[in-house]
């Protein structure tokens, strides 16, 4: 778990979260599945990474064999809306929904992977 640094700036321009399966048994994509279905426009963030994208695809296709840190967050990243545009209420909605996610990760996990 990350601990807030009160001396950090922060513009509060994105909110991202990192997912790490190990603790929260559903993988990033599940919760953005999720967070879809219940209608929150959550999107994968530095994905895919660069080096799959061309020309660096082309130029260097073993890319990510050399980029291992890059590969582990393309597959972690997830970016929640955020601006003016979302109410407190849809904040609180959102933040419910992860609760729910993580507190239930193993049976939400079983579940969306018999489908």
């Amino acid at each position: 778990m990350m601990v807030y640094d009160g001396e950090e700036k922060n513009n509060y321009q994105y909110v991202v979260l990192e997912i790490e399966e190990r603790q929260t048994v559903v993988t990033r994509d599940q919760l953005m599945e999720i967070l879809h279905a219940e209608k929150v426009l959550a999107r994968r963030y530095f994905y895919p990474g660069c080096h799959r994208m061309e020309p660096y695809r082309s130029y260097f296709p073993h890319a990510g064999l050399l980029l291992p840190e890059t590969e582990r967050l393309t597959n972690r990243v997830l970016c929640l809306p955020t601006g003016t545009g979302v109410s407190q209420s849809e904040i609180g909605k959102v933040c419910g929904i992860i609760r729910h996610v993580l507190a239930n990760g193993a049976e939400i996990s079983a579940h969306m992977g018999s489908h």
